[in-house]
């Protein structure tokens, strides 16, 4: 343990997190609030978070987590960001600006160097035993007064783990606007998240207005690997719920076992999408541009020939980051539907 950990034990928490009650995340409704006294709960991923003031050192992990910071409107409160995997959305670029950022995610002794009374992350590996990058347990931080949250589509059925507990049935818009009103409360800014929310629900209400009716294209999110296979995003990946509100279907939604499954080119070709989209990452610098090599990859390959995505032009450049199950949930809806309905869109 480090001598900054130490001091940051004796300075004491400015938020009390109560005991964990760990349990499974098996239902897309709002999980239970509760209120003791001047405390605040929420519950995430099963886990009570209380804080007895709202957080005021907020460290966020990974582009999903940062850019919800920003729409909520606590930008002032971030003492550190860490790992896009793409450009931030431009409503959010001033506000990253004046934010410390780091390109890879602290250790762990870093990121408790940093003094967190509140660590909000993107994705679930970063609390899993598994994983390389883990700054610790939930568990582990709220032992020593740090608050944690997890957006509630990639709850873990336990702390410690990762993508491969994920229910599918926690992977909802639902579960997004849950999160965005239970981190309102614990924020003091309740006000702020309602806007956010209202925002959301009517740009992706209307595109599946405007989708209604039409046919339902298979979609597949498609990643080469340097080894020729290919990485695809599964049932369990948000990206199913974003292709499904612009009027697709994941052409590999029936696959659960992990968010990212890799297959070999025979199981692409059988399943033969109407249209694919890359999944290109990691560096805050990329846009869709970026994404070109990656089409070129699919387009060119020998063995793709003669699906339908390659045959129809149908290929498409996105990007990982609009896969994200946060505000970005909107954005990329309009985005899919543009780019496998662009008679309804003018694409």
């Amino acid at each position: 343990m480090t001598i900054s950990v130490l001091a940051y034990l004796r300075t004491g928490a400015l938020l009390t997190t109560a005991a964990l009650a760990l349990a499974s995340c098996s239902n897309t409704e709002p999980e239970t609030v509760a209120h003791a006294g001047e405390d605040t709960t929420r519950v995430n991923c099963g886990i009570d978070i209380t804080v007895d003031e709202p957080p005021q050192r907020i460290y966020a992990a990974y582009q999903p987590a940062i850019e919800v910071a920003h729409a909520l409107g606590v930008s002032d409160r971030l003492i550190g960001t860490a790992f896009f995997d793409s450009q931030v959305l431009p409503e959010y670029e001033n506000a990253q600006a004046d934010a410390a950022y780091v390109e890879s995610l602290p250790s762990r002794d870093e990121l408790l160097a940093q003094n967190p009374d509140f660590v909000f992350s993107g994705f679930n590996g970063v609390f899993a035993e598994s994983s390389q990058s883990s700054v610790g347990t939930r568990a582990s931080l709220h032992n020593l007064g740090v608050g944690t949250w997890i957006l509630s589509p990639l709850c873990p059925s336990s702390d410690g783990l990762a993508d491969e507990a994920i229910n599918p049935a926690t992977v909802r818009f639902d579960n997004v606007y849950a999160d965005l009103r239970d981190l309102g409360a614990l924020w003091d800014v309740e006000e702020r998240a309602e806007e956010v929310i209202a925002s959301l629900e009517s740009r992706i209400a209307a595109v599946r207005d405007a989708v209604a009716g039409a046919e339902r294209p298979s979609v597949a999110v498609v990643s080469p690997r340097a080894d020729g296979t290919f990485s695809i995003a599964s049932g369990t990946d948000f990206i199913t719920q974003i292709i499904d509100a612009a009027g697709g279907v994941n052409a590999f939604s029936d696959l659960t076992e992990r968010r990212n499954i890799q297959i070999g080119a025979e199981e692409l070709i059988q399943r033969n999408p109407d249209v694919i989209l890359t999944s290109t990452c990691c560096d805050a610098s990329y846009t869709r541009d970026d994404a070109l090599p990656d089409v070129e990859k699919i387009v060119t390959s020998p063995a793709l020939a003669n699906l339908t995505a390659v045959q129809n032009g149908t290929v498409y450049a996105f990007l990982f980051a609009d896969r994200a199950a946060s505000v970005r949930a909107a954005h990329s809806t309009e985005l899919v539907a543009e780019l496998i309905h662009p008679d309804l869109f003018g694409g």
